[in-house]
């Protein structure tokens, strides 16, 4: 709706830009504060953070090019183009990046994989819900058409001309589903986090939680690409079931290991 905050002359400020922003800021000090609560570095874990960041704005990117490679095949010039350098990219691949990244680092610096990994999963739920309001105010990410009451509709060219969401037209707000979803699933991390609880019972929670809330918005979102295999899923629901599989499964290990509390 508002996807510029200011702009002077042809410099503007992106909305999607400062809220991603806030969006880790937010989940980096959670994630610090929670890492002094359970005894860990909160230098090691933050730096982790930023690692992860970097990665997953790289992973992101790549993955976008990736599920519409057609497109881009046929239009080169715009894997470099302001507008791709601009758009968020696909959260899975930048999950994805980060999760191999915090791998390295975290065997590097000698962290408890498990143990740091629930504390960024509060964080990345609470960070992900400000950073789809981001593409609210952009215009990404939007939804397909619809004649709910909820619905919403752009408005403004800009947001037309920068990520190319349809005007004048009714849409599923997919951008809020997923906030309030996050916003949701935030709580509940948060509330069990702080309970005793298994070494990555916490980040496995996250992954069925957060797997099935995506899985299901994705049935209301617009995607220009077909899906592969010709099946009723698109690229991000097929991740998402194997997320939700790798989570339930280590739930169900994690029920038999030792409980830690948190202080």
């Amino acid at each position: 709706m508002f996807p510029q905050l200011f702009h002077i002359g042809s410099f503007f400020l992106p909305t999607y830009g400062v809220l991603v922003a806030a969006a880790f800021l937010t989940a980096l000090v959670l994630a610090g504060r929670l890492a002094r609560r359970a005894g860990l570095n909160p230098d090691s874990v933050m730096n982790l953070g930023i690692y992860c960041a970097l990665a997953a704005i790289a992973g992101a990117k790549v993955m976008m090019f990736l599920v519409d490679i057609p497109y881009y095949t046929a239009h080169p010039d715009e894997i470099l183009s302001l507008a791709s350098l601009q758009a968020g990219g696909v959260f899975y691949g930048g999950l994805i990046a980060a999760l191999l990244t915090a791998a390295f680092y975290i065997r590097k610096a000698k962290l408890p994989p498990l143990r740091t990994a629930d504390l960024f999963a509060p964080g990345i739920a609470l960070g992900h819900a400000i950073g789809r309001l981001g593409c609210f105010s952009a215009g990404c990410c939007w939804g397909v058409k619809t004649s709910l009451p909820w619905g919403v509709t752009f408005t403004n060219p800009e947001a037309n001309r920068l990520v190319g969401v349809p005007l004048g037209v009714r849409l599923h707000p997919t951008q809020l589903y997923e906030s309030l979803a996050e916003l949701a699933i935030f709580g509940v991390l948060y509330r069990r986090i702080r309970q005793p609880h298994a070494d990555g019972a916490v980040l496995s929670l996250y992954l069925m939680l957060y797997s099935t809330a995506r899985f299901l918005v994705e049935f209301v979102r617009f995607h220009e690409q077909p899906n592969p295999f010709g099946g009723p899923f698109n690229t991000s629901q097929w991740i998402s079931l194997a997320l939700w599989m790798i989570g339930a499964v280590a739930w169900m290990r994690l029920r038999k290991a030792p409980i830690a509390k948190f202080c």
